[in-house]
């Protein structure tokens, strides 16, 4: 049964009606992005304090990147999520994770790094996902340097940031590296679908982010269509998730991709990974990140945060194969 749009999710939407605030995809790209960052900034709430922000400059495959580091206290071996905010690989940046980086890191106990990842389009796939891999191998190899605790390490991101985590696990298995304790993946795209059947047809709402946002981002992150049957890309096609991370996949009821989150959740479990599902009723994509506005927003992060706290605390490593 359907649920209702949120009371809260509709009442943003008469606002945006109201100040006619074009959808994303008809703006220039340089404008989308500063509308994206205010709009998430108007949203997110309040930052929480944690006890220390730093940043670090690391060697990326094409270029220096920066690490923001979030410590929730100064205790050293504080376990390490590495958070991949979203945007469609097009949008976003450091400060776009700000607010559930602050929040992941209190509610979890542990430290969350986030990567100033290459965006396209002047940057196509896999251009972002190797900075992603690249600051997960300094977690993992430089990390005890930083007074954090190296075993344990998990990621997580939302949207495009949801589908980059899947595919690092993928990467890290695939290469024999030590196990991630954990990935939450809040609303990922997990497969490239060609514009026509991105979504179903009555995903047109303007005011919310719809199946022509979709079709927008994937046409910016692949220079090539065909690299939309790379599992690296569209971690749905990946031929085996055995011997992955156990997994929390959050998705939204009105949401194009939340049939895709779902059926990502479903191939973990038959692979055998430990999963918890759990579908937002009445939220639309992008809840997660948007506390200030929305009180399902805080559930889900708490929701997050006591699943993370779990994977960290568990005297035990994931099964590999």
């Amino acid at each position: 049964m359907v649920t209702p749009l949120h009371p809260q999710w509709q009442q943003l939407r008469r606002e945006r009606a109201r100040a006619g605030t074009p959808p994303l995809y008809r703006l220039p790209l340089e404008r989308a992005r500063a509308e994206d960052l205010a709009a998430l900034r108007a949203s997110a709430g309040a930052a929480e304090r944690v006890a220390r922000v730093e940043e670090h400059l690391i060697a990326g495959p094409g270029g220096p990147l920066v690490v923001r580091l979030y410590r929730p206290t100064e205790d050293t071996g504080l376990p390490v999520l590495l958070y991949l905010y979203g945007g469609g690989w097009t949008l976003g940046c450091l400060d776009t994770a700000d607010g559930v980086s602050r929040a992941l890191a209190n509610a979890a106990g542990c430290a969350v790094a986030v990567v100033g990842y290459r965006l396209a389009p002047e940057h196509p796939f896999p251009a972002g996902l190797r900075d992603c891999h690249a600051a997960l191998r300094w977690l993992h190899e430089r990390g005890a340097a930083h007074s954090l605790d190296s075993s344990r390490l998990a990621v997580g991101g939302d949207s495009a940031g949801g589908n980059l985590a899947a595919a690092l696990t993928l990467l890290w298995r695939d290469a024999s590296a030590p196990p991630l304790r954990h990935q939450l993946l809040v609303y990922p795209n997990t497969a490239y679908r060609p514009p026509s059947s991105s979504a179903a047809g009555d995903e047109e709402d303007p005011l919310l982010f719809n199946r022509h946002s979709v079709d927008w981002y994937w046409s910016h992150y692949l220079a090539d269509p065909a690299d939309g049957h790379d599992p690296l890309a569209s971690p749905l096609l990946a031929p085996d998730l055995a011997g992955l991370p156990p997994a929390t996949v959050i998705t939204a009821e009105y949401d194009p991709l939340r049939a895709e989150g779902e059926r990502y959740a479903e191939r973990l479990r038959a692979a055998a990974v430990p999963v918890g599902l759990r579908r937002f009723a009445g939220m639309a994509h992008g809840f997660f990140t948007m506390a200030g506005t929305l009180d399902d927003a805080r559930d889900a992060q708490v929701l997050a945060a006591t699943r993370l706290r779990s994977a960290f605390d568990s005297a035990g490593v994931e099964t590999r194969r």
